[in-house]
Protein backbone atom coordinates (compact mmCIF):
# COMPACT_ATOMS: atom_id res chain seq x y z
CA UNK A 1 0.00 0.00 0.00
CA UNK A 2 2.40 2.61 -1.35
CA UNK A 3 1.71 5.51 -3.24
CA UNK A 4 3.27 8.91 -4.64
CA UNK A 5 1.40 12.37 -3.28
CA UNK A 6 2.56 15.84 -4.18
CA UNK A 7 2.23 18.64 -2.15
CA UNK A 8 2.60 22.51 -2.74
CA UNK A 9 4.64 23.93 -0.19
CA UNK A 10 4.83 27.61 -1.65
CA UNK A 11 3.43 29.43 -4.52
CA UNK A 12 6.39 27.87 -7.27
CA UNK A 13 7.52 24.52 -4.58
CA UNK A 14 6.14 21.23 -5.25
CA UNK A 15 7.90 18.21 -3.06
CA UNK A 16 6.95 14.33 -4.22
CA UNK A 17 6.60 12.19 -1.14
CA UNK A 18 6.71 8.15 -1.73
CA UNK A 19 4.94 6.31 1.09
CA UNK A 20 6.52 3.29 0.80
CA UNK A 21 9.74 2.75 1.40
CA UNK A 22 11.93 1.73 -1.52
CA UNK A 23 15.28 0.71 0.75
CA UNK A 24 12.76 -2.40 2.31
CA UNK A 25 12.71 -3.49 5.77
CA UNK A 26 15.74 -3.52 8.14
CA UNK A 27 16.98 -5.36 11.32
CA UNK A 28 17.24 -3.21 14.22
CA UNK A 29 20.50 -2.48 16.06
CA UNK A 30 19.10 -2.60 19.88
CA UNK A 31 16.36 -4.87 19.56
CA UNK A 32 17.00 -7.26 16.40
CA UNK A 33 13.65 -6.87 15.26
CA UNK A 34 12.53 -5.51 11.57
CA UNK A 35 11.23 -2.20 10.99
CA UNK A 36 10.76 0.13 8.21
CA UNK A 37 12.69 3.18 7.74
CA UNK A 38 11.28 6.48 7.21
CA UNK A 39 11.74 7.83 3.82
CA UNK A 40 13.22 10.92 5.64
CA UNK A 41 15.88 9.50 7.37
CA UNK A 42 17.64 6.83 4.96
CA UNK A 43 20.18 6.13 7.35
CA UNK A 44 17.95 4.87 9.92
CA UNK A 45 19.02 1.54 12.09
CA UNK A 46 17.03 1.74 15.22
CA UNK A 47 13.72 1.43 15.00
CA UNK A 48 10.90 3.72 16.84
CA UNK A 49 10.22 1.72 20.30
CA UNK A 50 11.23 4.03 22.87
CA UNK A 51 13.70 1.23 24.41
CA UNK A 52 15.87 1.27 20.83
CA UNK A 53 15.34 5.15 20.65
CA UNK A 54 17.03 5.37 24.01
CA UNK A 55 19.70 2.74 23.50
CA UNK A 56 20.76 4.79 20.23
CA UNK A 57 20.53 8.08 22.40
CA UNK A 58 22.94 6.53 24.95
CA UNK A 59 25.32 5.55 22.29
CA UNK A 60 25.27 9.04 20.07
CA UNK A 61 25.80 10.52 23.79
CA UNK A 62 28.73 8.19 24.82
CA UNK A 63 30.74 8.44 21.17
CA UNK A 64 30.15 12.20 21.54
CA UNK A 65 31.79 12.60 25.25
CA UNK A 66 34.45 10.44 23.75
CA UNK A 67 35.62 12.10 20.30
CA UNK A 68 33.95 15.74 20.90
CA UNK A 69 36.07 18.14 23.65
CA UNK A 70 33.16 20.84 23.36
CA UNK A 71 30.56 18.75 23.60
CA UNK A 72 32.53 17.43 27.02
CA UNK A 73 33.22 20.34 28.00
CA UNK A 74 29.69 21.80 27.67
CA UNK A 75 28.46 18.47 29.62
CA UNK A 76 31.06 18.84 32.32
CA UNK A 77 29.81 22.66 32.66
CA UNK A 78 26.17 22.08 32.86
CA UNK A 79 26.25 19.02 35.32
CA UNK A 80 28.74 21.59 37.48
CA UNK A 81 25.99 24.12 36.65
CA UNK A 82 23.04 22.05 37.62
CA UNK A 83 25.11 20.76 41.27
CA UNK A 84 25.43 24.23 42.60
CA UNK A 85 21.45 24.68 42.24
CA UNK A 86 21.04 21.79 43.91
CA UNK A 87 23.50 21.25 46.28
CA UNK A 88 21.67 18.75 48.91
CA UNK A 89 20.48 16.47 46.39
CA UNK A 90 22.28 13.73 46.77
CA UNK A 91 22.43 13.93 50.58
CA UNK A 92 18.30 14.03 50.12
CA UNK A 93 18.55 11.38 47.67
CA UNK A 94 20.12 8.81 50.10
CA UNK A 95 18.17 9.79 52.93
CA UNK A 96 15.01 9.08 50.45
CA UNK A 97 16.37 5.52 49.31
CA UNK A 98 18.12 3.96 51.57
CA UNK A 99 18.48 0.74 49.43
CA UNK A 100 20.57 2.64 47.04
CA UNK A 101 23.16 3.37 49.99
CA UNK A 102 23.49 0.36 50.76
CA UNK A 103 23.74 -1.82 47.68
CA UNK A 104 26.46 1.14 47.39
CA UNK A 105 27.90 0.26 50.41
CA UNK A 106 27.79 -3.49 49.53
CA UNK A 107 29.22 -3.21 46.15
CA UNK A 108 32.26 -0.80 47.17
CA UNK A 109 32.83 -3.79 50.23
CA UNK A 110 32.68 -6.06 47.58
CA UNK A 111 35.12 -4.68 44.94
CA UNK A 112 37.89 -4.57 48.00
CA UNK A 113 37.40 -8.22 48.84
CA UNK A 114 37.23 -9.24 45.25
CA UNK A 115 40.97 -8.70 44.41
CA UNK A 116 40.58 -5.34 43.34
CA UNK A 117 43.38 -3.08 45.59
CA UNK A 118 41.94 -0.81 47.87
CA UNK A 119 42.61 2.92 46.86
CA UNK A 120 45.38 4.53 48.93
CA UNK A 121 43.70 5.76 52.05
CA UNK A 122 47.15 7.79 52.89
CA UNK A 123 50.79 7.41 52.20
CA UNK A 124 52.45 4.56 54.12
CA UNK A 125 56.03 6.37 54.17
CA UNK A 126 54.89 9.27 56.33
CA UNK A 127 57.34 11.00 58.32
CA UNK A 128 58.26 10.32 61.65
CA UNK A 129 60.99 11.29 63.93
CA UNK A 130 63.52 8.83 63.10
CA UNK A 131 62.81 9.57 59.55
CA UNK A 132 64.54 13.37 58.43
CA UNK A 133 62.62 15.58 56.27
CA UNK A 134 65.33 16.59 53.42
CA UNK A 135 63.71 19.38 51.21
CA UNK A 136 61.89 19.51 48.11
CA UNK A 137 58.26 19.26 46.66
CA UNK A 138 55.83 17.60 48.95
CA UNK A 139 51.70 16.68 47.92
CA UNK A 140 50.17 17.94 50.81
CA UNK A 141 46.20 16.36 51.51
CA UNK A 142 43.79 16.77 54.23
CA UNK A 143 43.18 13.79 56.09
CA UNK A 144 38.77 14.72 56.73
CA UNK A 145 36.97 12.35 59.33
CA UNK A 146 37.87 8.86 59.43
CA UNK A 147 41.61 9.56 57.99
CA UNK A 148 40.30 9.16 54.32
CA UNK A 149 42.21 11.29 52.25
CA UNK A 150 40.72 13.12 50.28
CA UNK A 151 41.50 14.02 46.18
CA UNK A 152 41.98 18.08 46.78
CA UNK A 153 45.76 18.18 47.96
CA UNK A 154 48.50 21.14 46.81
CA UNK A 155 51.75 20.50 45.55
CA UNK A 156 54.50 22.10 47.86
CA UNK A 157 57.92 22.33 48.38
CA UNK A 158 59.46 22.20 51.83
CA UNK A 159 62.37 23.96 52.49
CA UNK A 160 64.34 22.52 55.95
CA UNK A 161 66.13 25.23 57.67
CA UNK A 162 67.55 23.68 59.89
CA UNK A 163 67.67 20.04 61.96
CA UNK A 164 66.68 19.80 65.74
Amino acid sequence: MGGRFRVRLGASTICYFQTSNPMGARRCLACGRSFQPRPQVPQQNYCSAQDCQRERKKLWERDRRRNDPDYRKNQASASQAWSRKHPDYWKKYRRANPQYTERNRTTQQKKRTDGHPAPPVAKMDVSDAATALTSGLYRLTKLHGGGVAKMDSWLVRITVLSMA
